[in-house]
């Protein structure tokens, strides 16, 4: 495994996150990780998962630990009004997110891009949006908020897939206890190559399409985990009749 950063050998809030919360996971899940060295021991990076469990959250914040780096997520801005709630999220460095495409949300964008780099912070960010709809866990159509906040300040995005937490928790199921240690494999992959994005990066066009070039790079590195190849169309759940958000629609 590569060396630590600096934010994770400074002590920090982490410290006693990481050692209440990585023991625990150690119980459910072996962890392997394969490409550690694609992420960025220092600086801003934008990391983009694939999402198939509730609980994989939990595996990816702690493979992010163990690659050197603090695990930082996009919450929502609402979250952060909260009393307790809303400190703990400043104090760990979570960065907001709004939910709408208005001229607000936009200025946050922009603002969370610059603390990102004024800090050397990376976050993860579920290009997604929600737990795909994919009937065979493959990533689906991905949404703009990773490459908008990557291009806004040439942050680099890191595409990392993982393999074996449905296995733990199936999406919309129940946590499985036993057996115990389930193996969760983790590949991370180089920087996704956005650079013919770079001049008109706020185009809804060119987001658009960014974010496709992200999804495949997420896409083949789950293919290589599972020995297969992904589909060549992604899973767009609103030409099956499925909501963004919430449960699969029967």
């Amino acid at each position: 495994m590569p060396r630590a950063s600096d934010e994770k050998t400074r002590p920090s809030i982490f410290w006693p996150l990481a050692g209440i919360v990585v023991p625990l996971v150690g119980l459910l899940a072996k962890i392997e990780i394969e490409g550690a060295e694609h992420l960025p021991r220092e600086g801003a990076f934008v990391l983009a998962p694939n999402h198939c469990s509730e609980i994989d959250p939990v595996i990816v914040a702690v493979a992010t630990w163990r690659m050197g780096r603090a695990p930082r997520f996009m919450a929502k801005e609402s979250l952060f009004r909260v009393p307790v709630v809303g400190w703990a999220l400043r104090a760990t460095g979570m960065v907001p997110v709004a939910r709408s495409a208005s001229a607000a949300a936009a200025r946050q964008t922009l603002k969370s891009s610059a603390e990102l780099v004024a800090h050397g912070r990376g976050v993860i960010v579920y290009p997604e949006g929600s737990l795909t709809r994919d009937p065979d866990l493959w990533p689906m159509r991905g949404k703009t908020g990773a490459v908008r906040l990557a291009l806004t300040r040439d942050i680099p995005v890191i595409p990392l897939a993982h393999w074996g937490v449905q296995e733990i928790m199936p999406r919309y199921g129940r946590l499985r206890l036993w057996p115990p240690r389930r193996r969760v494999r983790v590949l991370v992959g180089p920087p996704v190559d956005l650079d013919e994005y770079r001049r008109t990066r706020s185009q809804p066009t060119t987001l658009a399409a960014a974010t496709d070039r992200v999804m495949h790079d997420v896409a083949v590195l789950l293919g290589r985990l599972r020995g297969e190849s992904p589909p060549l169309e992604r899973w767009n759940p609103a030409t099956h009749g499925q909501r963004e958000t919430g449960r699969l629609d029967s």
